[in-house]
């Protein structure tokens, strides 16, 4: 990355995040895979339903970004599951397929028909779950667990184990699950499961340094934004060694989602400088897909996806990207657009709107304008968008044009 990581010819970010005494303390692993989970905990989200082409399209569209592992579905959920994650088995795209299944014989065994190479086990890790959500006593927990991962690794699948609800659990009690399915069942990986995204940034590095002094295991990150920590949590955790992440791309998953892909990995690339091997280029056709299928509103502003993220519709900004040009783009976003897919910036015409907007305004329209007339125009663009709280289209824009322009000049 050169010697000025944190600005490239395609991001500006602080320089603040390389110093030593920043960096001193982060123990990044080797290497850091993606998991996505899109496909199973993001069709979760109320209302999501992926047909078995719409699978099949997303882990093509995965597979193509370099996603490292995708877990494909639950074939125990239904016939139309199981025959997706089959398919997508049988099509080689590159990545590792893997299954979700419960702590049970019974659905390993549909992870194993369908080829799969590697299979997340759940199993609920608090007692106040166990008791309450499940009605178990809690030594069914610790059994099913022994039982059905060591059945996994027999078959030659690559278990992660998956306690559920991990972060409001009792700590010595979920230690000792995890401890005990490690000696007495298989695990070649563990996931830190934050299910209802209550953990602070502060507590995940706690939880990781725990769980390191008690298993030598590959640990996972599974997090979900109840409470819009996500990242940060992903990025603490791995700082701690974590050596995957678990994301669904936009976010998608029950109630406030999981962990966003695109947010995580560009976080990672460019303020501390991990590249993930993907190809970044790509994230916004992969999430125009992912919104194609699922049916969702995105919001427009959403980090590094979101439609709208690269159109200026403020004066000042209009003036920034019309001094700076092309050359120097990073002084008005982040990252260059391009860089994540996205189309080349756009100034919009709206309430906000400036005169160096009106003036890029008519020289990409080739427009001659007298700069009272222009002044005009501003005027009347900034009462259109208040009176009907919206943005022009440039039609609309044109129309308002040619309409001073018809009628001659007049004071402004």
């Amino acid at each position: 990355m050169g010697q000025t990581p944190w600005m490239t010819h395609d991001w500006f970010v602080s320089p603040w995040n390389f110093l030593p005494e920043v960096r001193a303390a982060q123990r990044f692993a080797p290497q850091i895979r993606i998991h996505d989970v899109t496909l199973r905990d993001g069709e979760q989200q109320a209302g999501v339903v992926f047909a078995v082409e719409d699978k099949i399209r997303i882990a093509e569209a995965l597979a193509e970004v370099g996603v490292h592992r995708i877990e494909a579905g639950m074939p125990a959920v239904s016939p139309a599951d199981e025959s997706a994650v089959r398919d997508i088995v049988k099509r080689n795209l590159g990545p590792q397929i893997f299954a979700f299944s419960r702590c049970m014989v019974d659905d390993v065994k549909r992870a194993v028909d369908c080829g799969v190479s590697g299979v997340v086990m759940e199993i609920p890790s608090s007692r106040h779950i166990i008791e309450h959500a499940y009605r178990w006593p809690l030594e069914r927990a610790i059994e099913l667990s022994v039982q059905a991962t060591s059945y996994a690794h027999e078959q030659g699948l690559e278990v992660v184990f998956f306690p559920i609800d991990l972060t409001r659990a009792e700590l010595v009690w979920a230690l000792d699950l995890i401890t005990n399915v490690a000696r007495n069942g298989h695990m070649d990986a563990l996931g830190l499961v934050d299910t209802f995204g209550v953990c602070s940034p502060h507590a995940m590095q706690y939880l990781v340094r725990q769980v390191k002094s008690r298993v030598n295991v590959r640990l996972e990150a599974h997090f979900h934004m109840d409470f819009g920590l996500g990242v940060a949590n992903t990025i603490m955790a791995v700082a701690e060694g974590v050596e995957v992440v678990h994301t669904t791309v936009l976010g998608l998953g029950e109630r406030a989602g999981n962990t966003p892909m695109e947010e995580t990995v560009l976080a990672l690339l460019t303020m501390y400088g991990i590249d993930l091997g993907l190809d970044y280029g790509k994230l916004y056709k992969l999430a125009s897909l992912v919104q194609e299928c699922s049916r969702q509103l995105v919001p427009t502003n959403k980090p590094v996806v979101g439609s709208g993220l690269f159109k200026i519709e403020s004066g000042i900004i209009a003036a920034w990207l019309r001094n700076c040009g092309d050359s120097k783009i990073t002084e008005v976003f982040p990252y260059r657009p391009e860089f994540v897919g996205q189309e080349v910036p756009e100034v919009v015409m709206g309430k906000g709107s400036g005169m160096d907007s009106i003036e890029i305004w008519l020289s990409r329209m080739g427009i001659d304008m007298p700069h009272e007339q222009a002044v005009n125009l501003l005027s009347a663009v900034k009462e259109f968008s208040v009176t009907r709280k919206r943005l022009l289209t440039d039609q609309e824009v044109q129309e308002i044009a040619e309409g001073l322009m018809a009628s001659g000049p007049r004071a402004s």
